[in-house]
């Protein structure tokens, strides 16, 4: 995930922007500075008697020290015309991403600026040599010698870190604003708790070293200077006071310190340059102070899974503030992503002090695009809405290997006679010993007689046990579960019922001693429901009649209590069922 160290307060989406007041852009906190390099493409200051001429490029060194670390880098140009907003930086393609003109009123002449970030490249290529090229003004000057106003140049502001600078807020003002006569710019969003060291930067195009008449740079309505590169009078000639070079000609990279000038507790503050003749226009000021910024930071401190089907799990993190200077305000955000995909934002719901922390917890769904495997990243601050001293401290991650279901084997359907009413007695010991068998030993197998049953985990068939079926057919539910996990899946089979051949004897001794005092048929009652059975003597007399709702025969004549005579007797049994045939034969009464 890409992290910004930088704050970006403000956002300036549309490129182009008119009568552009300077105003704050980015804000910048911790252990940093800024430094700024660049050069003009004019040939020599321009002016009546200079040559109408211009280059297309030109070049200037990066000597930074090695220990300083490279966290963002701007690019601007700017010069005489409407704009040339497509430029080469060491040979890359670099297009204008903010646009900025001015008008110099008395002449009708238009000028512009340009900015790019060319933080990427700056960092990959380091100290060497820069070189701005086709930024072709050649076409264009020729309406601005006659006034003295024909330039182009270029620079890059730098900002870097180092462990060994103090606690610093940076910040970023852009526009395009002009003198002369006077111009006053209010630069807010300061805070001033030391003003040991402050400075303030500008980036100026236009100012000539030859014209100094009644020209004042004021902070706070203290005029400064840095002469002798940058006299009193004459503070925008053409110099570049990171180098200390005057030959600059028509723009200036100047810096100042103003810690004189400030007050402690100071939020804003205000610049005034005033101009009787020279045609200065300031495009980026920025300010350097000492600051106290908390520091957030953030720990994963537990991952729970609480339903692992339905991907429900619990977040514990905790958000700190610790080795800061200052309180970390509530309401500081928190993102929560899944991979990529960011699933959760919250925020710190009280104000954490220095070395303190505060404890959270989130519950979330896994989204199934994610699995199996995933990371979960949690950012504490991630666009830097408070400014702090290190924004690359800011996530914390866990990689995390989701476990899926087990594979659920599918037992064979079973089917047994009926024992009555539609029902069965079925060896489900038998499924599970086979199912068993494919299974991991972290891996068990749960059998329930319905559908609600197993969603609920309740009636758990215990399958030591033979197990009568309820209903024909019954659909048995085996839920397959990692009792490490609880991740589960589940598969189902049926149990059937059919109406086996009733068992028929051949004979019963009526005779009181309740032993086969009956003319019981095995598979007959309570399974084939709608039967009728008759019983005849020799002589083809009915003896009895009965089904369902009858007692069995006990040898008597029917509806009488006398017993018929030993011998043989004749019955006829009915089904009456589809599958079955009407059954004759013979049987023995004895006694």
């Amino acid at each position: 995930m890409k992290k910004h160290y930088f704050y970006i307060l403000i956002i300036l989406s549309i490129i182009s922007m008119n009568g552009q007041n300077v105003e704050l852009v980015n804000q910048f906190g911790g252990r940093i500075d800024f430094t700024m390099i660049g050069n003009t493409l004019n040939t020599q200051e321009n002016g009546l008697f200079a040559p109408c001429s211009i280059n297309t490029e030109s070049s200037t060194e990066l000597e930074l020290e090695t220990t300083n670390n490279i966290i963002a880098a701007y690019l601007y140009w700017a010069g005489s015309g409407t704009g040339d907003f497509d430029v080469k930086l060491n040979g890359t393609d670099i297009s204008a991403t903010r646009r900025y003109d001015d008008i110099q009123e008395s002449q009708n002449l238009s000028f512009f600026s340009a900015y790019a970030e060319v933080t990427e490249l700056i960092q990959n290529n380091g100290n060497t040599t820069y070189t701005l090229s086709d930024l072709d003004l050649t076409d264009v000057i020729a309406d601005y010698c006659p006034n003295g106003t024909n330039f182009a140049g270029w620079a890059i502001l730098i900002i870097y870190e180092n462990d060994s600078l103090p606690l610093n807020q940076i910040n970023i003002y852009e526009g395009l604003q002009h003198v002369p006569d006077e111009l006053n710019i209010e630069l807010d969003q300061l805070n001033v708790i030391d003003n040991d060291g402050a400075k303030i930067g500008f980036l100026a195009w236009e100012g000539d070293a030859g014209i100094s008449i009644n020209e004042s740079l004021r902070i706070n309505g203290n005029l400064i200077g840095n002469p002798p590169l940058n006299p009193n009078n004459n503070a925008f000639n053409g110099t570049n006071s990171f180098t200390n070079e005057s030959n600059l000609y028509n723009m200036d990279l100047d810096f100042y310190n103003i810690q004189n000038n400030i007050d402690i507790g100071d939020t804003d503050l205000n610049i005034q340059l005033t101009s009787s003749q020279d045609f200065v226009m300031i495009n980026t000021v920025v300010t350097k102070l000492n600051s106290q910024l908390p520091d957030a930071t953030i720990v994963i401190d537990e991952f729970e899974i609480e339903n692992c089907n339905e991907r429900e799990t619990l977040l514990s993190f905790s958000v700190y503030n610790s080795n800061s200077t200052e309180v970390l305000p509530s309401n500081t955000p928190i993102n929560i992503y899944i991979n990529e995909l960011l699933i959760a934002t919250t925020f710190t719901s009280t104000s954490i002090q220095i070395d303190d922390f505060e404890s959270f917890e989130l519950n979330f769904v896994i989204p199934e695009s994610e699995l199996q495997e995933f990371t979960i990243t949690t950012v504490v601050n991630e666009n830097n809405d408070v400014l702090e001293i290190d924004s690359n401290n800011n996530t914390d991650f866990l990689v995390v290997n989701f476990p899926l279901p087990p594979v659920s084997v599918q037992p064979n359907n079973m089917e047994t006679c009926n024992i009555g009413f539609g029902t069965g007695i079925f060896d489900l010991g038998a499924v599970y010993d086979t199912l068993s068998n494919s299974l991991d030993e972290d891996t068990e197998l749960f059998f329930y007689p319905s559908e609600e049953d197993f969603l609920n985990n309740t009636n758990e068939i215990n399958t030591a046990f033979e197990y009568t079926s309820l209903y024909n057919p019954q659909t048995i539910y085996i839920k397959t579960e990692n009792t490490n996990t609880s991740c589960f899946s589940f598969t189902t089979f049926e149990l059937t019922v059919y109406n086996c051949p009733p068992t028929i004897p051949d004979g019963f001794s009526p005779d009181g001693d309740s032993i086969n005092d009956t003319f019981f048929i095995d598979g007959l009652y309570d399974i084939f429901i709608d039967f009728d059975l008759k019983i005849y003597n020799r002589y083809g007399n009915l003896v009895y009649e009965g089904n369902q709702q009858t007692q069995e025969w006990n040898g008597r004549l029917n509806n009488t209590k006398e017993l018929v005579p030993t011998g043989v007797y004749f019955y006829v049994l009915y089904p009456n069922n589809i599958d079955y045939k009407t059954v004759q034969g013979r049987l023995y009464v004895s006694r």
